[in-house]
């Protein structure tokens, strides 16, 4: 029997892919691989949101070819979208297909293997592609006409813990450093019946977490006919399906509505709460004048005043933020102003990064004018990454001796222990060995490096 792996980069909308890909693999009757250099297939599902990630991309290319010589490797994903050229010019590389022909991965891998071990590529191995769509075209709404979400099975038949369901894909905010309106089209929205019976099929199967993800994930319904709120979704997730813990996640600061809100009211107030206690709101800068240079749609007291909003309903949530360190412009005095913005806000977590000029990009520009030095991105990097471990010790400090509700992962570094993920997003360690995917109660005994440990509360 063939075997395959899929190897994801980025984002959980990406994960979310590579699990759809998978699945349909299987349902060709190809088999997961241990590893790469046992797989027939390779599918490289990269990102391409950064320079790094596409460095990091050709170097697991060139590092699993040299692996498995004879596998088939297929790349695909926002480096293929945005430059597939440059994919397929790579010796390694056996067909490129862009997210706007995803869904046609499985075809290809089952193609490629159809052909033995003769060579697949003619010397001009560029035009030689199975698949893939010039840069000069996919800057265009129609190059994503392939990209149907519903193509991409969400993949129950792996049995994940908590698995990502994608219902949403693409962008249209536009924002100046972002490349990802062009890797992933428009924003497109999977139906809220395809949704709902998604969702029913994962607990009909057991499942008790769901992470509920998308590009621009708020936008979601917004292109239906007729049109849907992002709220109507989760409203109907959570009141016509027995789904018993949905989590969000991120989601724009501008999409966070009082009903979105109320639905937190609603139903994240239980010991065991049917939405997750953790909210991500990307910040990227906490200085007003770095923000109107990304073109981003709030200002800095509008952000303030959203997660006033979510601390005041929900004290005991995981609040995170992705943050843009280096964006062209940003002087000592505007990372100053955005750490003071940042240090006054109720984080528990960030995700931190360094600005990366993207090929076509407004932002593009901006950095060939006005650089930031690397060393003052290391610098600034450092002081937020101790400026966010404070608040995180002191967030996870809060629940010694308390109770937490989390669903159970895989067996700890101890043989003795269970991983587990609390409805606020913290690490646990549990002190006895308990199967992933049961929903637990926790009795919180000690800080660990990065998250916390407890015993199991046992049920009356």
């Amino acid at each position: 029997m063939a075997e395959y792996h899929v190897e994801n980069f980025g984002c959980r909308a990406s994960r979310a892919d590579g699990e759809a890909i998978a699945a349909g693999l299987r349902q060709n009757g190809l088999a997961p691989a241990e590893a790469p250099a046992s797989a027939h297939v390779v599918i490289v599902n990269t990102c391409s949101v950064t320079a790094e990630a596409d460095r990091q991309a050709r170097a697991w290319i060139r590092r699993v070819r040299r692996q498995n010589p004879a596998a088939r490797l297929i790349v695909t994903g926002c480096y293929a979208q945005r430059a597939p050229q440059e994919l397929a010019a790579l010796p390694e590389v056996d067909a490129v297909i862009g997210n706007s022909h995803k869904s046609m991965v499985a075809d290809v891998a089952l193609q490629l293997l159809s052909r033995g071990h003769e060579p697949a590529l003619s010397e001009d191995r560029a035009s030689d592609r199975v698949e893939w769509v010039p840069l000069s075209t996919i800057l265009h709404d129609d190059a994503f006409a392939h990209s149907e979400l519903a193509a991409l099975p969400f993949a129950l038949d792996a049995h994940q813990t908590r698995p990502n369901l994608k219902v949403q894909d693409g962008c249209g905010n536009r924002c100046s450093f972002c490349i990802i309106p062009t890797t992933r089209g428009h924003s497109r929205s999977v139906s809220l019946a395809a949704c709902l019976d998604n969702v029913r099929r994962f607990v009909d199967q057991g499942g008790k977490e769901l992470v509920l993800s998308g590009i621009n994930l708020g936008r979601w319904g917004r292109d239906l006919q007729p049109a849907q709120r992002f709220e109507d979704l989760v409203a109907a997730i959570l009141t016509e399906t027995a789904l018993p813990r949905l989590r969000l996640s991120s989601i724009e600061p501008m999409d966070w509505s009082p009903d979105l809100l109320a639905l937190y009211r609603e139903f994240a107030g239980n010991d065991h709460p049917r939405l997750a206690r953790h909210t991500h709101l990307p910040l990227q800068s906490g200085s007003d004048a770095i923000l109107r240079r990304m073109y981003r749609r709030y200002r800095p007291w509008h952000y303030a005043e959203r997660l006033a909003a979510i601390r005041e309903l929900l004290p005991d949530a995981a609040i995170g933020a992705d943050v843009m360190i280096g964006f062209p412009g940003e002087t000592d005095a505007l990372f100053d102003e955005s750490y003071r913005f940042i240090a006054a806000q109720p984080f528990t977590y960030l995700h931190l990064f360094p600005f990366s000029a993207r090929p076509g990009t407004p932002a593009w520009e901006l950095h060939r004018q006005s650089p930031v030095p690397a060393r003052a991105v290391h610098e600034r990097m450092a002081a937020l990454r101790d400026l966010i471990a404070e608040k995180s010790r002191a967030f996870r400090t809060s629940f010694l001796g308390r109770t937490l509700s989390a669903v159970t992962i895989e067996p700890g570094s101890d043989p003795a222990t269970t991983a587990a993920v609390a409805d606020n997003f913290l690490k646990l360690v549990l002190d006895e060995t308990i199967p992933a995917n049961r929903l637990v109660s926790t009795r919180i005994t000690a800080l660990t490096a990065d998250g916390l440990q407890g015993k199991l509360v046992p049920v009356c």
